[in-house]
């Protein structure tokens, strides 16, 4: 089949006639009608049935549409490539970020940014881990912060800064002499939690750490975002490990917050595309963005030394 026979094919799906998809594809209906029989015959079956008035599919074209709709999706992709090498403006950066680092180390960054360079714009989104490397790919963002290191070759990424993972409770969960201690990880046997949907990279690696434990802790719930898990603890719905840029932005009058014990770390990484050299705006952001997390994690030394 070729991309029109798929266009067609898909409009009168969408429509169930071929007015309709005449009138969805802004072409007569002969032409659709011309397009439909032509596929038909290289195909060698008809792909639709006239029953009581309306086009039906028929088996072979139900079987057809599955994969025609992998081949939709990626003429999406390169619309919506297209359409960000188009619109590309000068002097604007589009930055991504996934829900913790939007909320808890961005808005300090971007206003230094924004200060030196008053003329220029930035463009913010947040994103999940996998949407903001697709996101990327399609040229949609030119940086993206995460806690996932990038194994894509077009792309690149670089380490920020590392801290370490932080065990959130609601206030009152520990004794008062226990607070400004790290946390056993053996503390956490048994222990109902928050934690990450399964989904998530980082799941499978704490899991390598909390698998050790007997009993194991509970995952009483499931969040996507360390954001979520946070708000969750402040609420008083249990204990959770979030990264300490997410830690930084919890409410102390509602929680409190101890590293593990041995230091489990987490890596902020910036990611760019491979084949482009940054303007010096982002390189002046990242080098913005490495102290602002280094100023964040510099009250978590003394403790994580004891």
């Amino acid at each position: 089949m070729r991309l029109r026979h798929i266009e067609v094919f898909q409009a009168i799906r969408e429509t169930g006639s071929v007015s309709g998809a005449a009138q969805l594809l802004h072409v007569s209906q002969p032409a659709v009608t011309k397009v439909l029989q032509h596929a038909e015959q290289q195909l060698g079956f008809p792909l639709f049935l006239r029953v009581r008035g309306k086009l039906q599919p028929t088996p072979e074209a139900l079987e057809l549409e599955r994969e025609v709709a992998k081949v939709s999706e990626s003429l999406q992709g390169v619309r919506r490539l297209a359409q960000s090498l188009r619109n590309l403006p000068e002097h604007r950066l589009r930055v991504g970020a996934t829900p913790a680092m939007a909320l808890s180390l961005l808005p300090s960054v971007i206003r230094e940014w924004t200060d030196r360079y008053p003329r220029s714009s930035c463009e913010l989104a947040t994103l999940h881990s996998r949407e903001l490397v697709q996101s990327l790919l399609m040229r949609e963002l030119d940086l993206a912060l995460t806690l996932q290191p990038s194994e894509h070759p077009g792309l690149r990424a670089l380490p920020i800064a590392s801290g370490p993972l932080i065990a959130l409770a609601p206030r009152g969960h520990w004794r008062e002499e226990q607070l400004g201690r790290p946390l056993p990880l053996a503390e956490l046997a048994g222990e109902p939690m928050i934690g990450l949907s399964a989904s998530d990279p980082l799941r499978a690696r704490l899991d390598g750490h909390l698998g050790m434990l007997e009993p194991p802790p509970r995952i009483r719930i499931a969040v996507q975002t360390y954001a979520l898990a946070r708000t969750l603890v402040e609420a008083g719905a249990g204990l959770a490990l979030v990264d300490p840029f997410t830690a930084q932005g919890a409410d102390d009058r509602l929680t409190a917050q101890r590293p593990l014990s041995p230091t489990v770390k987490v890596t902020l990484y910036a990611l760019s595309r491979c084949d482009e050299t940054p303007p010096h705006t982002q390189a002046l952001l990242l080098e913005i963005l490495v102290r602002h997390a280094e100023r964040q994690l510099e009250s978590w030394k003394p403790v994580i030394g004891r």
